[in-house]
């Protein structure tokens, strides 16, 4: 399965609480952070409500 590199670019201070959460669960805690997860609807959804905070890239 494919995976993909997810990159947090812009900072989460001032955010709303559940885009924190949601960046948290992707393991991205502070800028410049990168984690790599599977690439699922799950994961897809999670980088959909957060798309202006990351870059994402496949693998």
């Amino acid at each position: 399965m494919a995976n993909l590199r997810i990159k947090l670019v812009k900072s989460l201070n001032g955010r709303l609480d559940k885009h924190i959460a949601t960046a948290k669960s992707l393991g991205l805690r502070k800028i410049g952070s990168e984690t790599v997860q599977p690439d699922n609807p799950q994961t897809r959804g999670k980088i959909a409500q957060i798309r202006y905070l990351i870059a994402v890239t496949e693998e």
